[in-house]
């Protein structure tokens, strides 16, 4: 089993701790595009992956929160993902982990962010629940300031761990 870390970094401008919006009621899918450690091939499309789903692994007791059989070389492989307690703050200067990935079978080759994530104003703690970060970039009002709110610079980087 090899464990990955998904990390963000970037710019925030008047607000903080942005993470993924993610609950049991609304979770996000996560978006990869994974390699099979096999036969080396690049899975020809982006897979999502819910952390509250579990699924069965073949020939095992356990489950996992993604399971793949490669078309290629038709082995099995599977994943578990669970958030971290982080969240990037303002102040972070480096990448913070969102995510950890258990994998078998798979390295995580990049991360797409198109689902929903949230932020709060640094000084207002207004909840921004609708930041898209598909751009790598978002821009709002904090209407109890009037301040301009925004992330941009985002860097997605997946690491081994």
């Amino acid at each position: 089993m090899v464990k990955f870390l998904l990390k963000v970094q970037g710019e925030l401008s008047n607000v903080t701790d942005l993470q993924p919006l993610d609950t049991p009621e609304s979770p996000y899918e996560y978006t990869f595009q994974i390699e099979c450690t096999k036969c080396r091939t690049i899975h020809d499309k982006d897979i999502q992956i819910n952390r509250f789903e579990k699924h069965e692994i073949s020939g095992s007791r356990g489950e996992a929160s993604f399971v793949f059989r490669c078309k290629e070389c038709k082995n099995e492989h599977s994943a578990t993902i669970t958030r971290t307690n982080e969240s990037f703050k303002i102040e972070d200067t480096k990448p913070v982990s969102l995510l950890e990935i258990d994998a078998r079978g798979i390295d995580f080759i990049k991360f797409i962010p198109d689902g929903k994530f949230q932020c709060v104003g640094e000084e207002t703690n207004t909840q921004f629940n609708e930041v898209d970060l598909e751009d790598d970039e978002w821009y709002d009002v904090d209407e109890k300031t009037n301040d301009e709110v925004s992330i941009i610079d985002v860097k997605w980087s997946i690491t081994r761990s």
